[in-house]
């Protein structure tokens, strides 16, 4: 081993040095003396791996302290502020909640609620029952299911379908097009959801074009069921063709329609849930954390009879939606009903947010900016915000954005340091922070953070 690697490697401080640095106290009062102590052997070991590739720096106790500082408040679950222009930031957590349904999970959270207790009769009830009624009257469904996440629902969807459609014993086959095979965030496959149903893919038409035609001469004694699904996070163009759930209703089989996003209100060319439950989809799923704006949940609706195979299913125990995202969801869902999902969902408030009430906060900020680091270039750009989130890939949504010069990257790392982190993009050479996604009070945080970044 080189001897300047040696030399480095008996500089670094012992674990006890380093939990005697003042640092290293004040961090053991908020997480503990053996979460700090973990920290800190996590450090020298990254440290030692960085020495060793010839990366390594020289370091000292409170060096060391201030790094493990750094990866143990970088843990946990905390508040970011979102100046990405991303409106359903997957990373972020998608839709921030309405007031009154963060009053609604606080009051489930704080106090015991009817989750299973029928409080007419004063016997056992069911956790499917407090949203179903809401759904069903917003999408015009039969019957609704709430489960975990949208995954969960497809899995669940097509089980029941499978087990419960009629076959004549062979090995049972769902249909899809070829272009509708997708996989979206996390490596979520079509197919392999399909292999865990029990059902064998049968694909039909090609990456670029399915006909009707090609749906028809697939179906044999066999095929329990067809599987319609939005692509959500990529768009085809050019020569395509697709068949829409409508034409497939007919061919006599069960649809199941994945319709994604979960939009309830028009939006760009966005499927509605009502549109598909409308056009005969035997099932029609979509997220509860998208552009519904609620929270995280897969939510099935259409044909009672296979909404109750669902709910009976063995797998519907193991993906049930918990008490706090059923009360989110139900206030949320209220919202729709009462007509005024636009003013209190920050999702479509986001989205539906006119140019100049975005130019106007964006001058704000950077005025603010401007006082606090006065040396600071910063000016207001034109930026594009995004739904992301998986939905509406092509749409695009006039913005404005705060742009700081200097060392963008470095910037950008001292942001997300600070408490809380403000997340922005580094984009022409500039930290943009884009004043859609900003939440009221936000404005305030990125100052003391840009701020703080300069020792301010």
């Amino acid at each position: 081993m080189e001897t300047d690697k040696r030399e480095l490697l008996r500089g670094l401080p012992a674990v006890d040095a380093v939990l005697r640095e003042p640092v290293a106290g004040s961090l053991a009062e908020r997480h503990g003396r053996a979460a700090v102590a973990a920290a800190v052997r996590e450090t020298l070991g990254r440290l030692r791996g960085e020495i060793l590739t010839g990366d390594g720096p020289q370091v000292t106790g409170e060096g060391v302290a201030v790094a493990a500082a750094r990866l143990l408040e970088g843990r946990g679950l905390r508040r970011v502020v979102n100046a990405t222009g991303v409106v359903l930031h997957t990373n972020l957590g998608r839709s921030v909640l309405s007031e009154r349904a963060v009053k609604a999970v606080t009051a489930a959270a704080t106090h015991y609620t009817n989750l299973e207790y029928d409080l007419l009769s004063g016997s056992r009830g069911s956790r499917y029952a407090h949203s179903a009624p809401l759904l069903r009257e917003i999408t015009g469904a039969e019957d609704a299911l709430v489960v975990n996440n949208c995954a969960a629902a497809t899995l669940l969807a097509l089980s029941a379908v499978v087990g419960g459609a009629a076959g004549d014993g062979g090995e049972p086959e769902v249909i899809v097009s070829r272009g509708q095979l997708i996989e979206i965030g996390g490596g979520f496959r079509i197919p392999e959801v399909l292999e865990l149903s029990g059902a064998r893919l049968r694909e039909v038409g090609t990456t670029n074009r399915t006909r009707l035609a090609d749906y028809e001469r697939a179906v044999n004694e066999n095929t329990r069921a067809i599987l319609w699904v939005h692509p959500s996070n990529f768009e085809t163009v050019g020569f395509t063709e697709s068949v829409g759930v409508a034409d497939l209703a007919p061919l006599g089989l069960p649809v199941v329609a994945d319709v994604g996003s979960g939009a309830l209100l028009p939006l760009s060319d966005e499927p509605r849930v009502g549109g598909a439950v409308r056009d005969g989809a035997s099932l029609v799923i979509f997220s509860g954390d998208k552009l519904l704006g609620g929270p995280q949940a897969g939510i099935s609706v259409g044909a009672a009879r296979w909404v109750e195979a669902m709910r009976r299913h063995p797998l519907a125990r193991a993906v049930r939606a918990d008490k706090l995202c059923l009360a989110a969801l139900e206030e949320t869902l209220r919202s729709y009903l009462e007509g005024t999902a636009p003013d209190e969902l920050p999702t479509l408030k986001m989205l539906h947010a006119p140019a100049e009430e975005i130019e106007e906060r964006a001058r704000r900020l950077a005025a603010e900016i401007g006082d606090a680091v006065p040396d600071l270039a910063v000016d207001v750009v034109p930026s594009v915000a995004r739904s992301g989130g998986g939905t509406l890939p092509t749409y695009e949504i006039p913005s404005r954005a705060v742009r700081l010069g200097g060392d963008a990257g470095w910037l950008a790392d001292r942001l997300r340091e600070a408490g809380p982190p403000v997340v922005g993009r580094v984009s022409e050479g500039g930290l943009w922070l884009d004043a859609r996604t900003l939440l009221p009070g936000d404005e305030a945080a990125v100052v003391a953070a840009v701020a703080g970044a300069y020792g301010g």
